[in-house]
């Protein structure tokens, strides 16, 4: 079994090892680099714990290794860390199958969405306005920050995960927007009443 089987791959843990891939870094830095390249949009740097629980459990895999440790007069002692041979095979796999095999990793919104009718319609089109609301003003800054990477001239292939982000987010709200006009006019619509002879009806997988 290789290293990359045995290490249970995470978003987090892929970016390191692509962070490391370009060169050899200290964990404060490879954070920083990541929010300064946007990537933070995508994979969660916000807690350091986190961070350093990952670079270990990628040491303890073979996948990254200790460059070197030192300190200077402005930081305290920093290890520097760079990614090993496994962990360049170990990165290459995890971006093949990322890329190449969907997985359903169970987000909270639609798991909240199968159980709408526990609501009422009233209550579900309010908090449903809401989501929009806001995605709402998260497609006009994603175009915002799109415009401002327009002016840089910045590579497409650098920048594939906010075109991505804004397509899928503005297809989000084209739906959402759907089902509350639905829920205004009524063409969507349940009571406890309607539901109860569906109770026991669900669909069963083959």
């Amino acid at each position: 079994m290789t290293a990359s089987t045995q290490f249970k791959r995470s978003p987090l843990a892929m970016a390191l090892l692509g962070i490391l891939h370009l060169e050899p870094m200290h964990p404060y830095a490879i954070q920083r680099r990541i929010k300064e390249w946007g990537k933070d949009k995508v994979v969660n740097v916000s807690q350091r714990a986190a961070l350093y629980k990952t670079i270990g459990r990628l040491q303890e895999a073979g996948l990254v290794a200790v460059r070197e440790t030192g300190r200077d007069q402005q930081y305290p002692e920093r290890t520097v860390y760079e990614i090993t041979d496994a962990g360049r095979a170990a990165c290459a796999t995890w971006l093949a199958d990322m890329l190449g095999d969907p997985r359903n990793e169970y987000p909270e919104f639609p798991a909240a969405l199968s159980f709408l009718m526990l609501l009422g319609p009233d209550a579900a089109r309010a908090e449903l306005e809401r989501r929009a609301k806001s995605l709402r003003a998260k497609v006009a800054e994603m175009v915002t920050d799109a415009e401002q990477a327009a002016t840089m001239e910045l590579p497409r292939v650098v920048m594939l995960e906010d075109e991505y982000l804004l397509a899928i987010t503005r297809a989000e709200l084209g739906w959402l927007e759907s089902v509350i006009a639905d829920l205004a006019t009524g063409t969507l619509t349940w009571s406890w009443e309607s539901l109860a002879p569906h109770q026991n009806n669900h669909p069963e997988s083959p």
